[in-house]
Parts: structure tokens; sequence; C-alpha cells
């Protein structure tokens, strides 16, 4: 075990290594980048982290037992991934005279993940759910 977690330290500072030279060779628009870096962090910390501790408040006052951990998987998928995706679902930074930023079909990708989080939570709360089930119709020693 303490070979792995070295060697996947070691791979952690690697890539974090390759990050920063790639960084360095940004020039003035390292600032963009910390920038960015920087509200991000700020988005995770002052909206999506209050919305999901939130809603998963919520959820364990109404949702029933075996329901609440499927649900709370799928907002801790769905919030940074959509934090994330929030420029390029909104196309900012796109520009008419270069047809090549922003080309692809992201709305589509985004509603593509979110449905497969959406099956697998579906999954995973029908299973928990016959667990239930089958827990509560076995006889009690």
């Amino acid at each position: 075990m303490r070979a792995a977690r070295l060697a996947l330290g070691a791979l952690g500072l690697a890539a974090l290594a390759w990050g920063l030279l790639l960084v360095a060779d940004l020039g003035p628009q390292v600032v963009d980048v910390l920038v960015w870096v920087v509200g991000g962090v700020l988005a995770h910390d002052a909206v999506l982290a209050p919305v999901v501790v939130g809603l998963g408040a919520l959820l364990a006052l109404v949702a029933p037992p075996w329901l609440r951990p499927p649900l709370v998987r799928l907002l801790v998928v769905l919030g940074p991934l959509t934090l994330v995706a929030v420029p390029v679902l909104g196309r900012f930074g796109a520009r008419p005279d270069n047809p090549t930023l922003l080309d692809r079909p992201y709305t589509t990708g985004w509603l593509v993940i979110a449905a497969v989080a959406v099956l697998l939570t579906v999954v995973a709360a029908l299973r928990a759910r016959r667990a239930q089930l089958v827990d509560e119709t076995e006889p009690r020693p």
C-alpha cells in the first residue's frame, strides 16, 4: 500500500511540474489563468459547496433513507461538472471572426453526461431500495 501511495504521489508531483512548465510558457496570459483558477475556487467555495450542502440537507429531510446517498452522489457529480461547463455552455469567448473557437456541441455533451449520471443514480437508488426491502423481509434472530 505504501508503494502505491508513493507511486501515485510521484505521479501527481510529475503532473504538477508539467503543468507549471506549461503555465510558465504562457507569458502574459499567466494572469488570465490565475484569474480563472481563483475564480473557480471562489465559485466552488462561495456558490457550489453551499448549494450542494443545502440541497443535501433538504434531501435528508424529504428523501427516504435509501435514496439519499445516490442523490447526494448525483449532486456531487453534476454540481462541479455544470460549474466547469458554464463558460462553454454560455459560449463566453465565442467570436464571429474565429469560428474554430467553441466549435463543438457542448450542450449536447453536457446533456449526455447528465443523462448518464441520472441513469446511474436511478440504478443505484433501485439497488438500494431492493436491498432495503430484502433486509425488511428477512426474519430477525
